[in-house]
């Protein structure tokens, strides 16, 4: 048993003991959207979409004025399930492992887990695939869904259920919102309470949308525009919007089940962004978007509902953070945090439950991706360039103000140094191998996303998250990953594939340590590109297939670091095949 499965059963033996009847334990329900800035509600002020169900939440619960999240997915994700700024959890990137937490980190579902809670996450997990980085490594008892950064199709694609391949059923934020529903009908008639993570991934792109939604906005006339209307992508807005209006039918729909299931007054529900807009389009005002330190690029909305406990209407003025919300929920539910790291959040729940006198001394909230470090209080923004912005008088960050208030300018520069040279050293120095086998895991997804290709083989796109491998043409050519095996076992090997009928016949040898298996391609499969089809308006991203899945074998491998090798030991075609993925499952 590592230091953290020990850390979690102490704190699990500690909290159980004390725990009182739990039907009083308050369900939780945390929906989390991808690329929806704060602008995309009609809640604040958006006349170009509706969106009641979120709108209504907001009404009858909390909303935040000023709450800030990362400039991009895999950060905020993290900083959530942490309550830690991302960097010091070894997230630097999105894709190719940069998006993995250490595993040294324990989680809010670890700590709601501790407290006897079932646990469920639903949708983009974008914090690693191979098990312990797996949701179901960081504390989730059941997740479905898919672990990279971004997808190719929405509609019925591939998808996982704990860790072994499925298939989807229907657009994928509908589906997702059926497996919770079906989890959190399991919890309550097994009468235990519930933590439901629903990290959706629109309206992160490909733009796909069922056709009820993108008809009411293919020809819509959009009244409200971004601040350098010139630059805005109208389509690719419209396209937003209709997803938008899509994560709030699915939301409504979780709200009704609460109310059907005679549990809502006693479950939070909060809802927030992971980042600002995907796009140049109306957001309040502000200057950034995607990607940017600037107040457009990580301010969010943050709704939480609880009528048992959260005054209804309240509209709470301090500035907050995704790093606040696991102290929120734990202290919220009145159950002790798992983990010794320690917090960069503070818990919000003071400000919540109408408590009197809170004393609640300003803050400073660092916003940091890509080398850029912003720093935001109760009325300033020290941008990454060092100019100053009052956001008070001047939310769109126009006027730098630094020279009129130096002592503001001196201070916040400090808390931006002091965070570059306390956590950013080395965050971004990763020797982590990829993890193959566990002992407590089964499966072990190995996609193209994180292998290295050499001589001419290539990427299906510059973005790996959703990609496949291709050009394959030479024997001298070779598919690795840098892999640390988990636990001595045999292992069957599955490849998914593509492969053209006068390229059949390649040989290919997995190798791993002093361990080979080979085999030997016999079937064709050799469909089109796809995903185009669904798409509302032209994508970056890659496309992508419906690959075939071939047996390899079994191959003993032994615990410890080695190099894990494809490579083609005969080419009787053109070329070897498209490669997507390897999956091990340990016999």
């Amino acid at each position: 048993m590592n230091l953290r499965q020990c850390l979690v059963g102490i704190a699990l033996f500690a909290i159980t003991s004390q725990l009182g009847n739990s039907a009083e334990m308050p369900n939780i329900v945390v929906i989390l959207s991808d690329d929806q800035g704060w602008g995309d509600l009609s809640l604040n002020g958006n006349t170009n979409l509706q969106t009641p169900n979120i709108d209504g939440l907001a009404r009858d619960g909390a909303r935040f004025d000023r709450f800030y999240v990362c400039p991009v997915c895999s950060p905020t994700r993290a900083e959530f399930l942490t309550g830690r700024y991302h960097p010091r959890s070894g997230v630097y990137s999105t894709s190719a492992g940069g998006e993995r937490m250490d595993l040294d980190e324990t989680t809010i579902a670890d700590t709601f887990r501790a407290a006897g809670y079932a646990t469920g996450a639903f949708g983009k997990w974008h914090n690693g695939m191979q098990y312990p980085y797996h949701p179901n490594g960081r504390g989730f008892d059941e997740y479905y869904g898919f672990c990279s950064g971004h997808w190719g199709d929405y509609f019925s694609p591939p998808l996982e259920h704990n860790g072994q391949m499925v298939q989807g059923e229907g657009f994928c934020v509908d589906d997702f919102t059926d497996k919770a529903i079906r989890f959190m009908q399991l919890s309550v008639d097994s009468k235990k309470p519930f933590l439901a993570y629903l990290p959706f991934n629109i309206p992160h792109s490909p733009m796909q949308v069922p056709d009820k939604y993108w008809d009411k906005f293919k020809n819509a006339e959009l009244t409200m525009r971004n601040r350098e209307p010139d630059r805005e992508d109208i389509p690719h807005t419209r396209s937003a919007l209709a997803m938008c209006e899509n994560i709030d039918y699915n939301v409504g729909r979780i709200l009704e089940k609460l109310d059907q299931w005679g549990i809502a007054e006693n479950t939070i529900v909060l809802y927030f962004c992971d980042n600002g807009p995907n796009g140049v389009r109306w957001n309040g005002g502000m200057k950034g978007r995607k990607g940017s330190t600037d107040e457009g690029g990580v301010r969010s909305p943050l709704i939480i509902r609880w009528p048992n406990g959260i005054p209804a209407g309240k509209l709470v003025m301090p500035i907050a953070g995704a790093i606040d919300l696991l102290p929120t929920l734990a202290e919220l539910a009145k159950i002790e945090r798992v983990g010794t790291n320690p917090l960069d959040g503070r818990s919000l729940a003071p400000l919540l439950t109408g408590q009197a006198d809170v004393d609640w001394p300003d803050r400073e909230i660092v916003s940091f991706w890509n080398n850029r470090v912003s720093v935001r209080n109760q009325r300033f923004r020290l941008d990454a360039s060092g100019q100053l912005f009052d956001m008070s008088a001047d939310p769109g960050q126009r006027d730098d103000v630094s020279q009129k208030h130096p002592n503001v300018t001196e201070r916040l520069a400090r808390v931006a140094n002091q965070f570059r040279e306390e956590i950013l050293p080395g965050y971004d120095d990763d020797n982590r191998p990829f993890l193959l086998g566990h002992k407590n895991y089964r499966f072990t997804q190995l996609p193209a996303r994180d292998a290295l290709g050499t001589g001419n083989i290539k990427r299906s796109n510059r973005f790996p998250n959703c990609s496949f491998l291709t050009n394959w043409t030479s024997t001298s050519e070779r598919i690795n990953w840098d892999v640390e095996v988990g636990a001595t076992g045999v292992y069957a090997v599955e490849l998914q594939y593509t492969c053209s009928a006068e390229d059949v016949g390649a040989v290919i040898q997995l190798q791993c340590g002093s361990a080979t298996l080979q085999a030997t391609i016999t079937e064709a499969h050799n469909p089109p590109l796809r995903g185009q089809e669904h798409d509302r308006t032209p994508r970056v991203e890659s496309y992508v297939k419906d690959f075939a899945t071939m047996s390899l074998g079994t191959i003993k491998l032994e615990q410890g670091a080695r190099k894990l090798e494809l490579s083609a030991i005969q080419i009787p075609g053109k070329q070897v095949m498209d490669f997507r993925l390897l999956m091990f499952t340990k016999q």
